[in-house]
């Protein structure tokens, strides 16, 4: 039974690494303590609180996600027993709140592993939800002492980075793999701790994309305005000084540009994902921002962009920065490997400096010639 249910909550909504000890009470999502064989435990809410969707929120939006965790362990869900269930996820606060709220109504033990505030799909990826992190934790925990069934429940995301076979020999607990989403958990222990193709099956639909494009907007918008400075600066500098009569009129084309190519990589591109031809996300990126770079320059009627120069410039900076940014969606989404995403970077990054180089040096040289230089 837990001890202490009732507590009042001293942590605010900007503590970004929850631990059942942050301060002198405990965090919302603890209620209190129970004696094991192994120790004491802490019992966690199945509840979303205010601060954490706040914490939800913050995540989506900003670098708040980038220290959203919770301490390593073991918790409890309900009132179990050593017959309950065991299920490990990672270390990243919204991962595990995710699973204490799908498993309402049962009583469950759940295994954090220490991921380094990194969500199950990626931290698999990058190895720190893995067989090793997973044998170290049954140890710490003493969970042997815990349960008597020698079961523990993967999320069906972290295959890639769990071996099944070394975590039995070497932990005499054997792993089962669990369905995709958190709110199947129910669904498959009624199946006999099957999951069905459904439940193995990941949707990753259009809110899905949509709810994760705010994390690479604002990043995004960041660089945008050291981008805008550069161009005001670039296009106001004249022989004799700045000519701040021509920034807005030289400049505000690139601006509007500039937004085109960001709403292209890490809007459009997210959105109709699986309908843009080519696996790799760049090349994704690259197709639809030359579309909206083209169906743009249509709409600016404005005499230099009529200059050779510049149009070639548009054509080749805008459509790479959109690929640059659709590139960075490939941490977002499961649809991509580790190996994969390596693979793209080698031959997309070397792409993007040369675009780069050569679209600074038409710049140059546009801008030579408006001077009388060249």
């Amino acid at each position: 039974m837990c001890i202490g249910a009732g507590m009042r909550d001293c942590c605010s909504t900007n503590t970004k690494v929850q631990t059942p000890t942050c301060c002198s009470f405990k965090p919302e999502w603890v209620l209190g303590n129970m004696e094991t064989s192994a120790g004491e435990v802490q019992c966690v809410s199945t509840e979303w609180s205010w601060a954490d969707r706040i914490g939800l929120i913050k995540s989506r939006i900003s670098a708040f996600r980038m220290h959203y965790s919770v301490s390593p362990g073991l918790y409890a869900v309900g009132e179990p027993d050593e017959k309950c269930d065991v299920f490990v996820t990672a270390n990243y606060k919204l991962s595990f709140d995710i699973l204490r709220v799908a498993l309402k109504g049962l009583n469950a033990w759940v295994l954090i592993l220490d991921t380094q505030g990194i969500n199950v799909w990626c931290a698999a990826g990058k190895g720190t939800f893995g067989a090793e992190e997973l044998i170290r934790r049954i140890r710490e925990c003493q969970l042997d002492k815990i349960v008597n069934h020698k079961r523990v429940i993967v999320p069906q995301l972290g295959a890639s980075g769990v071996s099944a076979h070394r975590v039995r020999q070497e932990s005499g607990f054997r792993v089962c793999f669990g369905p995709v989403y958190a709110r199947d958990i129910p669904a498959y222990l009624c199946a006999g701790y099957k999951s069905s193709r459904e439940m193995r099956t990941i949707k990753f639909s259009i809110l899905d994309r949509l709810a994760l494009t705010p994390m690479e907007i604002l990043p995004a918008m960041k660089h945008y305005f050291i981008y805008a400075l550069l161009i005001l600066v670039i296009f106001g500098f004249q022989p004799g000084g700045l000519g701040w009569g021509k920034v807005w009129a030289g400049g505000s084309p690139f601006l509007f540009l500039g937004l085109v190519s960001i709403f292209s990589g890490v809007f459009i591109t997210p959105l109709l994902l699986p309908f843009i031809p080519s696996r790799a996300f760049a090349l994704k990126g690259w197709i639809t921002g030359m579309i909206l770079i083209f169906t743009a320059l249509r709409l600016i009627d404005l005499p230099q962009l009529g200059h050779g120069l510049l149009v070639l410039f548009s054509y080749l900076f805008f459509p790479a920065v959109s690929s640059y940014l659709a590139l960075q969606f490939t941490g977002s989404t499961p649809f991509t490997g580790r190996s994969g995403v390596e693979k793209e970077l080698k031959t997309a990054v070397p792409v993007y400096i040369t675009a780069l180089s050569v679209s600074l040096i038409l710049i140059i040289v546009y801008q030579l010639k408006q001077w009388g230089v060249v």
